[in-house]
């Protein structure tokens, strides 16, 4: 199946472009980011690439509301677009909102369908340093009153609630390359020496680009 040159010129022009108001872990590099690994992780199921795409464009819009009910809020913003409901049956685009809603990595309920499976995993984008990176330029964004020593305290805080071991993250891809880095990461987390000299840095970094 080749992609819908339509979707792909109305997403890149409407949708792509609302990431550029969000926080420095959300921006457009970020949804670009989970469109390639979604699409890469698609190759290997019988799919449909636009509805993937398309979810993956989609998946965290709902920022606009805020964090807490983002991945609810992108749902509605999706099912609500008139080019969407255009271009999809209500069945597929009923598929998307409830893969959009699953994405959410605090999720209480496995994905319900394969195309929720898929964005839940490309959305981990579990690399290391860019997910220390990200947890900072949250912080940063967030809690930009907060002291360097409080910034690291909630940089452990986070890492270790999400990605620790017993941590809320759940994947749902077997035998992912996400598997393998998140083990990585947890003997990051587990070494506070090495934490705390990565963090040091990255926090520099990201300070001197506000």
């Amino acid at each position: 199946m080749t992609m819908n040159s339509e979707i792909v010129e109305y997403i890149e022009r409407e949708i792509i472009p609302l990431y550029s108001s969000f926080d420095r872990a959300h921006q457009t590099d970020h949804a670009r980011e989970v469109i390639d690994r979604s699409l890469a992780i698609a190759a290997e199921y019988d799919v449909d690439i636009n509805m993937v795409y398309t979810i993956a464009a989609y998946h965290d819009t709902g920022l606009t509301a805020g964090r807490e009910r983002h991945h609810i809020v992108s749902a509605e913003i999706l099912a609500a677009d008139k080019f969407i409901r255009e271009h999809f049956t209500p069945e597929q685009i009923v598929v998307m909102q409830q893969a959009v809603e699953d994405h959410r990595a605090s999720s209480d309920h496995e994905p319900r369908t394969i195309y929720g499976r898929i964005v839940a995993e490309a959305d981990r984008l579990i690399v290391p340093h860019t997910i220390i990176r990200r947890t900072v330029q949250y912080g940063l964004a967030h809690y930009p009153t907060l002291t360097g020593e409080e910034h690291f305290a909630r940089c452990i805080e986070h890492l270790t609630e999400k990605y620790g071991e017993g941590g809320y993250l759940k994947l749902w891809i077997p035998h992912s390359e996400n598997a393998r880095q998140l083990e990585a990461l947890r003997k990051i987390i587990a070494d506070k020496a090495l934490l705390s000299e990565l963090f040091e840095t990255i926090f520099a970094e990201e300070q001197s680009a506000l």
